[in-house]
């Protein structure tokens, strides 16, 4: 197991906690049910609707891979030899090069990147690779993305859901999620707030874990690294950035991904990794260089989002939706000040599926989470609906 790089000290007996559990049984006893599951009977409803359903319950893309990717990954698929854990060094200069590019990210080594297979893979086992455990207290943001609390779950951690880790007064953490802009609500993390949770996660030796799968999606507000020098004036120590091209680049198929920041952290998860055979294939390792080195799918692929964004937005409110936070990403937070289940009934009827708030934490109660993801027909099509009331 790695090193544990970072430690937290005793457990508050309200904090969430999973035992590890030997085979039979599995660790998947210790793991809540797959909440997409539970969907089943509103998705035939929304399925039974003439014109079909507008599925808006997940983050998928369904946008067509950009020609230069596609190229890129069949000129790399005659690769006979295991791929580099670390990556090729071609991928990490183009990491450094498009985070300086994009998102004003400096200073950062290629020797601190590492590619990983999808973001969700490195979420879930983060706390693992790290050595993460017994007493180590995980933070997850009160709504948030459930694979936070499943790594903490699987490392047999416990974990808790706070807005305000460095206010927390029964634990002091390990490890800090942040995510800006949220999955699911789109709020953006000011540069301010950022600062002073990186000074507060220095002074109290806590690794601060910024989810920035959505960073280049905002509308109302300009999202910001917790990479970049505003926030952190150049130093990225106790700092790492999980950056997805999933969403950029539509290359969720190819579950492509990488983490950035702290050199040392970068280097434990590669050695840990290297034993653990978690490596992104030689192919997707060049489509990535692809997807990195080139700006202009990256800014179309944005604009349709925008344009999707720009139809449903207006349409929801229109028919009762408050439409809360939702500065930036892939997903309207939205409510009608009802149980959220019920919410989901009411759009089923009309044929448009969305995720129910209660997936992301218990706050998310009277909401729903509308994704941005589906073409621009099936957009049109849930606006019309909602404007038709069926």
């Amino acid at each position: 197991m790695a090193t544990r790089l970072i430690s937290g000290t005793d457990e508050p007996a309200v904090f969430g906690r999973s035992p590890v559990s030997p085979v039979p049984g599995g660790r998947s006893a210790a793991l809540p049910t797959f909440p997409w599951d539970t969907l089943a009977e509103v998705t035939a409803l929304a399925k039974a609707h003439p014109d079909g359903i507008v599925d808006l319950s997940v983050g998928t893309p369904v946008d067509p891979v950009a020609p230069v990717i596609r190229d890129a990954l069949a000129a790399a698929s005659s690769a006979p030899g295991y791929p580099t854990t670390a990556g090729t060094p071609r991928l990490r200069t183009s990491a450094v090069s498009a985070l300086e590019r994009r998102y004003g990210i400096t200073g950062l080594a290629e020797s601190a990147v590492l590619p990983v297979i999808g973001t969700k893979e490195l979420i879930a086992w983060l706390p693992t690779l790290l050595g993460l455990g017994g007493d180590d207290v995980v933070v997850v943001p009160e709504l948030a993305y459930p694979t936070y609390e499943v790594g903490a779950r699987l490392a047999g951690a416990p974990w808790v859901r706070s807005d305000a880790p460095d206010r927390l007064d029964k634990a002091s953490p390990a490890l800090v999620y942040l995510n800006s802009p949220s999955n699911p609500t789109g709020a953006i993390l000011a540069a301010e707030e950022l600062r002073a949770l990186v000074g507060w996660a220095r002074e109290n030796r806590v690794l601060l874990v910024s989810d920035e799968c959505y960073l280049g999606l905002g509308w109302d507000a300009d999202p910001l690294s917790v990479l970049h020098p505003q926030v952190c004036d150049g130093d990225h120590r106790g700092l790492l950035a999980v950056h997805s091209l999933s969403k950029t680049s539509s290359l969720a198929g190819y579950r492509a991904g990488f983490v950035a920041g702290d050199a040392a952290v970068v280097a434990e998860l590669l050695a840990v990794r290297k034993h653990a055979g978690m490596m992104v294939p030689t192919p997707v390792q060049a489509a990535m260089v692809a997807a990195l080195d080139d700006d202009a799918h990256e800014r179309e692929q944005r604009d349709r989002y925008a344009r999707r964004r720009a139809m449903l937005l207006p349409a929801m409110r229109a028919a009762g939706f408050t439409v809360d936070l939702s500065q930036g990403g892939l997903y309207l937070w939205a409510t009608r000040g009802e149980a959220c289940r019920r919410t989901v009934g009411w759009l089923a009827e009309r044929g448009i599926l969305v995720a129910p708030g209660e997936f992301y934490g218990p706050a998310g109660a009277e909401h729903v989470r509308v994704a941005l993801t589906a073409t621009d027909e099936r957009i049109a099509a849930a606006a019309a609906r909602l404007g038709s009331d069926r």
